[in-house]
């Protein structure tokens, strides 16, 4: 029975952690926006290129053989054709939707998160040495045991090192 609660715990802990609710989240916002964004691309960009031809983008089509068209519907009965209006109108799609989910969504956060960490009192420590000033620092104490001035006397040189090698 111990192990039935451990595994319910682990279930509980998994869907509460903030991970789990902000992908459901964005899986719903993302369904709302592809619904107003579709509307969007039928009801604004479509017209808009169809007053260069078709106003429906599934209608335009490359012919790569010899095709040939039904004289009533206009479609094509044979031969092999391109839908590049499909395509199109899929990546209009997901240009708007990238467009609205960068500049609703993701520049507003950004900003407050930007205000945020403007609120927050500076970090008054000085920043941790990096590795090359780390090692400049020893090699400039290394020049100056061999140069002797680390000592006071011109001939330290290695002795010196192991003299404080045995100390430590």
């Amino acid at each position: 029975m111990s192990q039935k609660t451990g595994v319910f715990a682990g279930f509980k802990e998994f869907l509460m952690r903030g991970n789990v609710i902000e992908l459901a989240v964005a899986v719903v916002v993302g369904a709302a926006f592809t619904n107003i964004v579709n509307t969007v691309v039928k009801g604004v960009i479509n017209p808009i290129v169809g007053a260069l031809g078709s106003q429906n983008l599934d209608h335009y089509k490359a012919c790569l053989t010899t095709c040939h068209t039904d004289a009533k519907t206009g479609d094509y009965t044979d031969g092999i054709y391109i839908l590049w209006g499909s395509v199109l109108s899929a990546v209009l799609t997901f240009l708007i939707t990238a467009a609205v989910v960068y500049f609703l969504m993701i520049l507003p956060m950004n900003k407050w998160k930007a205000r945020q960490d403007a609120k927050k009192p500076a970090d008054n420590t000085p920043p941790a040495p990096t590795e090359v000033e780390l090692l400049t620092e020893i090699r400039d104490a290394l020049i100056a045991q061999r140069n002797g001035s680390a000592n006071g006397s011109p001939n330290a040189g290695a002795g010196s090192v192991v003299t404080q090698k045995t100390q430590q």
